[in-house]
């Protein structure tokens, strides 16, 4: 079926490059959609521009602190995720794709795998700019829960997709051949999910739920 949509050399044939300009379309119109009417044009402040660059640091360090492997590959991080999306439902969708992308190449330096151009794209730069979608759920209820939700499932989505068309050769010996079809779903949603459980109940806690409460006080404009 994969033939049909990556050519010999690793790369998209015509009918994988519309699927896939059809997949970042839809993203980007929901994304635009969302955010429109919703957050005012502005600038970045300096606090703004500051606290981005406090949380890119954070999510970059804590990417380094590594709880566990996961066995048929991918790493629990110490919630780096969390870090981009705070930065989002802060400061809504644009910013939190903009902190998003620059992440993406952050992490691209970081451990950088190149099969192709699309690969990057979606292993770095579409996978951690999902991150930011969490910016659409800044004024609903519950927000920054539903928010982290759905970027990391988002997040997930790239990494699966880039796994369909470019690492299922890669998979481990080890792995169960009746799941083969659900390789790239299974090998990226365990640890992002796992690590998304953990973060969820950290977040939950009433003395964490209620500093960033007063963290979010501080840093959004008055």
């Amino acid at each position: 079926m994969f033939d049909f949509f990556v050519n010999g050399d690793g790369g998209l044939t015509t009918a994988g490059y519309v699927c896939a300009g059809i997949a970042i379309g839809i993203f980007l119109i929901l994304g635009v959609g969302l955010a429109k009417g919703k957050v005012k044009s502005k600038k970045m402040t300096a606090k703004q521009l500051t606290t981005c660059a406090a949380c890119l640091a954070l999510a970059f360090v804590t990417s380094y602190v590594k709880l566990w492997e996961m066995p048929f590959g991918g790493t629990i991080t110490l919630c780096s995720m969390l870090f981009i999306v705070l930065c989002s439902y802060w400061y809504g969708l644009g910013t939190g794709l903009c902190v998003g992308f620059v992440y993406g190449i952050l992490q691209f330096i970081q451990e950088p795998y190149i099969l192709t151009f699309f690969q990057v794209c979606c292993d770095y730069l579409f996978a951690f700019m999902a991150l930011g979608i969490a910016g659409a759920f800044r004024k609903v209820k519950n927000g920054l829960l539903w928010g982290y939700i759905v970027a990391i499932l988002g997040r997930g989505f790239f990494h699966a997709l880039g796994g369909y068309l470019y690492w299922m050769d890669y998979m481990p010996e080890n792995f169960p051949k009746s799941l083969t079809f659900a390789y790239p779903v299974i090998y990226n949603y365990s640890y992002i999910l796992v690590e998304g459980i953990i973060t969820i109940i950290i977040i939950s806690l009433p003395p964490v739920k209620k500093a960033l409460i007063q963290i979010k006080k501080m840093v959004i404009e008055q």
